[in-house]
């Protein structure tokens, strides 16, 4: 079975606001005409009347008593009709011909035998694409909408559909089982089967988690690779099966354990382990190429220190040589001495200081140790610190399938080198490779020149190749077959025909160019035009000021003060507000919102725990707030153990069925009248905080700024307030590739335009993606003054700003790769690629990526018209602080709400640390959306006692109040108690004084 609430079948809610009502369910002029003309008493006409509106709304006629009275009593108002007239039919022909008419009015067709053949082909397609038998509704509803079917019931949309997926999952099972041989079945079901000694199946082995990156792990995760290629190749069984149905298959793989699969049926069982070794397979690739990556980055760390620790050293020495020059210099000072030609007396003082100093040899062998140290290259100390892991690198590299992603083989052709030369164990190679990818301090120190010819310094070479692998497959120049982090990016990009496509339409609807050329001029035309108006309004510009030496400079703007009012009004909303338990906040939230109805077993059906909404607010609460189960259920009086609140956390509730459970918080939230004095919604920021972690885990750095370890969870937060989505990443991660995702993958109805963030979002690349997807990207830029702006022609000179542009925009290499950059951007459109996966690549500078060149090229275009904007405009700079500042008080305001276990994240599962965020975003939102409902009730009952309240003011409150909020002691959750209906604190409006 499925809940109704966890599918898009339209219901009626359990409440509506009035200005729903007046919205909704409100029929116009024309529709009273229509009723008029078809019914022959007021009994009939408001039947009729009401039949419309609620099939408008539903797409299918409910049944009369289920429809709200509120929805009666609105329409009989609206309508002036007595109060006392009953809705429902006497007549049965009456109310199938007020149905025929509605549908005839409506054009929809009545769902009939034709309409059951054309849903069941539209799902038994798509139920190979997509396992949850709720997405599935979902897809049935659509369609019949989009080919104006009236809506069946539910229960036969549930039947239908739970008869289809079965039929296309059971023929799946059986095509991976035909291909199965019977010692290969053995195989599968062995992993299912507990060790004697460790207690323990192989099957937990399979779903063990990569621990930190190590030297010693590293050659742990290479032993697990290889256990896992001796199933072989999994995808040839999978073939034909699609990723995001495999990925359906893993959840549900996931969350069983040994005992719990052996249950299920064997067909299903195996495709299930398969999907899960297949994945499990893609995901140590993925770890591999990750731990390679951080142990060169720590092997350079500690060569670059010890570079500083040498020359700390060296000071001594360095001061000794400076004192033996100076004492020279001085010798050469005695004027008289130099006029009598008395070389030979000067020469006996030089020697005889020399020696003072330990002599020629010694002080010469001091130069030289000194001159290597000199400036910053640490190269020379990388062997030492590379030489422990020598051995697992090369293990690794004979384990992975490198290829490269472009024509140039230089670093490949060293690569196939080096692992032919592995076992040599002398100083020197044969050079017989090109190595001019090499920085020329590499090649300084691998080339040398020996009497037979030229030579490779063995050891320099070595860790040169393996530096270079690093930063290219950081960049995406290499990939790694069967890699999904580290595969060739470019083929995952939609082909140009299928870009052509959709090309026109995205265009128009982005109001961007569809053409190179119209591209090109209309973004030169745009930085024209905006120099030219800075320029011209520089004069009377009071903030920025550009010096004799043509540095810019904004002054700083005096911050206005703290009203006397504003301070009373929040001294008396603070001593009003009501105290509450944050499981109480939960409680109410979701009777408003009913954000529970997304919990459910992962396999989609209903759930069979008692009180299901019950418990899961308790667990809701439990990972929100970072209580262990254990912690959580001691304070919980016996309601619930701590081993259902796990078995819930793993079983019931998964970071999708969180984001949806957030976007109904928000779309709630919406209807609010308060938040919308804050903001329009149109605008967000984005920001990072951190969290301390455990350290077995490939995700946990060291941050340099906060100190200890830990990951940063990465905030999108509307200027309404509430937050919209958050990623879970490394810290010393470059943050804003996070930036565009964010929005991307943000499905509530508040869909920001604008977004704000710290300084990190100010790259070109970032600046040209956000503007190809429609976003102005306006960050917070601390050291703008150190950007270089870019003038549309080289021709063109300005009268006051010209000192501020320091470089030409190239356009043609932009009108070059036009079909390069829509192709991207058309990918991520369409979700072929995440903007995340792309921002890595072109965030890392290559010779050999053209794509990056031209999105830089672009980006500079977009990032010096927003620059000029940025310095041109108070209100703007006002507008990004207060944005960004809302964020960072989110921040804060979310952790307030993490407080058990020392605030410390302690599972070590990358995927686990996510979800606890999302937990904790949920929390956060609905303690907001708390809050304003509480402030809007104690304005109201203020405007009510005659208090008068400046909207000014008002605009300045934040709904980020814990002082009334108790996190601690006993948790009692009684959903008898219900709060007052959301309609009664929707409203806030103010009058003139």
């Amino acid at each position: 079975m499925t809940s109704i609430e966890r599918t898009a079948y339209p219901r009626f809610k359990r409440y509506y606001t009035t200005d729903e009502l007046n919205k909704i369910y409100t029929p116009i002029s024309e529709e009273k005409l229509f009723a008029n003309n078809h019914s022959n008493n007021q009994t009939n006409y408001l039947n009729l009347l009401v039949n419309l509106k609620t099939f408008q709304r539903l797409g299918y006629f409910p049944k009369i008593d289920l429809i709200p009275l509120i929805i009666i009593k609105h329409l009989k108002e609206v309508l002036s009709l007595p109060e006392e007239i009953k809705i429902g039919y006497q007549n049965p022909r009456t109310y199938h011909r007020h149905r025929d008419l509605i549908r005839q009015k409506i054009n929809v067709k009545q769902f009939e035998e034709i309409g059951k053949e054309y849903l069941a082909e539209k799902i038994r397609d798509k139920a190979y694409l997509m396992g949850n038998p709720a997405d599935l509704i979902n897809v049935g509803i659509e369609e019949l909408v989009k080919e104006r079917y009236e809506l069946p019931s539910f229960s036969f949309l549930e039947r239908e559909i739970n008869r289809i997926r079965t039929q296309v999952h059971n023929l799946i099972y059986q095509q991976v089982y035909t291909q199965l041989s019977l010692e290969y079945i053995k195989i599968l079901n062995d992993l299912l089967l507990i060790h004697p000694l460790e207690q323990r199946s192989p099957y937990n082995q399979l779903k063990q988690v990569t621990k930190k990156a190590t030297r010693n792990h590293l050659n742990d995760l290479l032993v697990h690779q290889k256990w896992l290629e001796t199933f072989g190749n999994i995808e040839q069984f999978l073939s034909g099966i699609n990723n995001s149905l495999i990925n359906y298959f893993v959840s549900q793989a996931n969350c069983l354990d040994a005992s719990e699969l052996k249950d299920i049926n064997e067909k299903k069982r195996l495709t299930l382990l398969l999907c899960l070794i297949y994945q499990k397979q893609i995901k140590t690739w993925d770890d591999l190429g990750e731990m390679f990556l951080k142990r060169m980055k720590k092997i350079h760390n500690l060569a670059e220190l010890e570079l500083q620790k040498q020359k700390e050293k060296q000071q001594e020495i360095i001061e000794k040589l400076i004192a033996a020059f100076g004492e020279i210099l001085s010798i050469f000072g005695y004027e008289n001495e130099l006029k009598t030609n008395n070389y030979e007396q000067v020469f006996n003082q030089i020697y005889s200081l020399i020696k003072t100093y330990g002599g020629y040899e010694q002080l010469l062998e001091e130069y030289k140790t000194i001159n290597a140290y000199k400036g910053n290259n640490y190269l020379p100390f990388i062997w030492r610190f590379y030489k422990s892991h020598r051995s697992a690198f090369f293990r690794l590299l004979n384990s992975l399938q490198l290829e490269s992603t472009t024509i140039n083989n230089r670093l490949m052709d060293a690569v196939n080198f080096l692992l032919i030369n592995q076992s040599k164990k002398g100083e020197y190679l044969s050079a017989e490779v090109d190595i001019s990818f090499a920085s020329q301090q590499w090649q300084k120190l691998v080339f040398y020149e020996h009497q037979s010819g030229t030579k490779f310094v063995r050891r320099y070479f070595e860790v040169c190749v393996f530096s270079y692998l690093a930063w290219e497959l950081k960049s995406g120049d290499i990939c790694i077959k069967g890699s999904s982090e580290y595969a060739d990016w470019r083929k995952q990009l939609l082909s140009w025909n299928e870009c052509q496509i959709i090309l026109d339409k995205y265009c128009q609807d982005l109001e961007l160019p569809n053409t190179a050329e119209s591209l090109v001029n209309t973004l030169k035309n745009s930085l024209s035009k905006t120099g030219e108006k800075v320029d011209f309004k520089y004069p009377q510009n009071a903030t920025l000021i550009i010096n004799e030496q043509g540095e810019p400079l904004l002054k700083k703007v005096t911050k206005n003060e703290v009203s006397r009012e504003l301070k009373n009004l929040e001294a008396i909303i603070t001593e009003r507000m009501p105290n509450y338990n944050l499981i109480d906040i939960l409680k109410n939230v979701d009777y408003w919102t009913n954000f529970t109805r997304h919990f459910t077993p992962i396999s989609g059906s209903d759930p069979k725990i008692e009180n299901p909404t019950q418990r899961y607010l308790l667990t809701t609460f439990t990972y929100g707030c970072n209580l262990e189960p254990n912690q959580a259920s001691k304070h919980m009086k016996d309601v619930i153990s701590a081993r259902l609140i796990s078995f819930i956390h793993h079983h019931h509730i998964s970071t999708n069925s969180l984001n949806k459970a957030i976007n109904d918080v928000i779309n709630r939230y919406n209807i609010l009248d308060l938040p919308k004095l804050w903001g329009k919604g149109n605008v967000a920021a984005a920001d990072g905080t951190k969290f301390d972690v455990r350290e077995q885990n490939l995700l946990s750095e060291y941050h340099i700024r906060y100190g200890g370890y830990g990951g940063i969870a990465y905030h999108h937060v509307a200027d309404k307030y509430i937050a919209l989505f958050s990623h879970f990443i490394p810290c010393g991660t470059w943050e804003a590739v996070y930036i565009i995702e964010g929005l991307l993958k943000n499905k509530s109805d508040l869909q920001p335009e604008f977004i704000h963030a710290d300084t990190q979002g100010q790259s070109t690349p970032v600046f040209a993606l956000s503007y190809l997807l429609g976003i102005k990207l306006m960050p917070r830029i601390r050291n703008w003054q150190d950007l270089v702006f870019y003038r549309p022609d080289k021709s063109v000179i300005y009268s006051h700003i010209d000192s501020l542009f320091k470089d030409t925009i190239n356009w043609q290499l932009i009108e070059t790769h036009f079909q390069d950059l829509m192709q991207v951007v058309l990918s991520i459109y369409t979700g072929k690629i995440s903007s995340v996966t792309l921002l890595r690549k072109l965030g890392n500078y290559s010779l050999k990526n053209r794509l990056y060149k031209a999105f830089r090229e672009l980006g500079r275009v977009i990032r010096t018209i927003f620059l000029l904007e940025y310095i041109s405009d108070l209100k703007l700079r006002q507008q990004i602080t207060a944005t960004t500042n809302k964020v960072e008080a989110y921040n804060g305001f979310s952790k307030w709400l993490f407080f058990g276990g020392e605030q410390i994240i302690t599972t070590n599962d990358i995927e686990e640390m996510e979800k606890r965020i999302k937990y904790n975003d949920l929390v956060a939102n609905a303690v907001i959306f708390h809050n304003v409902v509480e402030l809007t009730n104690i304005l109201q009952q203020l405007q009510k006692e005659g208090y008068f309240m400046d909207q000014k003011d008002v605009v300045f409150l934040s709904p980020y109040l814990t002082s009334h909020i108790k996190r601690f002691g006993d948790y009692f959750l009684d959903l008898n108690e219900v709060p007052q209906s959301l309609d009664e604190f929707a409203v806030l409006s103010f009058n003139e004084k």
